[in-house]
């Protein structure tokens, strides 16, 4: 055999073969099975309660939902989140990017307004935050500013006979601050406000 020859002569086909499977066979070990084992150990170590979903329980220890997922309250003695054109639906996440003179959007909205006067008659109209009748960009915001909270006060004071003043303290009991004291706005989570609201009224 020719030196030229030689030196063109590559490896084998079979030993090809057998270091591709090798390899595969490690990031496949390592990606596959390694890396997610870590991770979700460290995140059930450091964060369980965001690991699993940031799961709120009522006073029987039963989950009722997320504090990262608002949900509709048919009952009027309770708060009542923002507007949801998904019907809260977490499969579905977003919203109709309508615009401001969208036909459908005004007539939502008219009826939203026309809902609000119809149960909470005892708040001006001019006193009703836009983010209790407009929808947010995921359609899942658990979320509404103290504002938004403190507007249905008189009502829920009305329907369950508490205090305004105890249910202005449970607002503010449960007001958040802005991230890093930064970002954001102040927030309440209307899940956790009406965890707390439901002790007071004995349901």
């Amino acid at each position: 055999m020719s030196s030229a020859s030689s030196l063109s002569a590559g490896p084998s086909s079979f030993s090809v073969i057998r270091v591709s499977l090798r390899a595969s066979l490690l990031f496949l070990l390592l990606c596959g099975v390694v890396y997610p084992l870590v991770s979700t150990g460290a995140a059930q170590l450091l964060f369980p309660a965001q690991a699993n979903g940031s799961l709120l329980k009522d006073s029987a220890g039963s989950v009722v939902g997320s504090s990262l997922i608002g949900q509709p309250f048919s009952d009027q003695r309770y708060f009542q989140g923002r507007v949801s054109s998904i019907d809260y639906k977490a499969e579905a996440s977003g919203s109709n990017n309508y615009a401001p003179s969208n036909p459908e959007l005004l007539e939502r909205m008219k009826a939203s307004i026309a809902q609000w006067q119809q149960d909470n008659p005892a708040v001006p109209l001019e006193q009703l935050p836009v983010a209790l009748i407009s929808n947010s960009g995921s359609g899942l915001d658990p979320d509404i500013t103290p504002q938004s909270a403190l507007v249905q006060v008189p009502r829920i004071s009305r329907l369950t006979g508490l205090p305004t003043a105890e249910l202005e303290a449970l607002v503010k009991k449960h007001t958040k601050g802005r991230a890093l004291g930064l970002f954001g706005d102040q927030r309440v989570n209307v899940l956790e406000l009406n965890l707390s609201l439901s002790t007071r009224i004995g349901k």
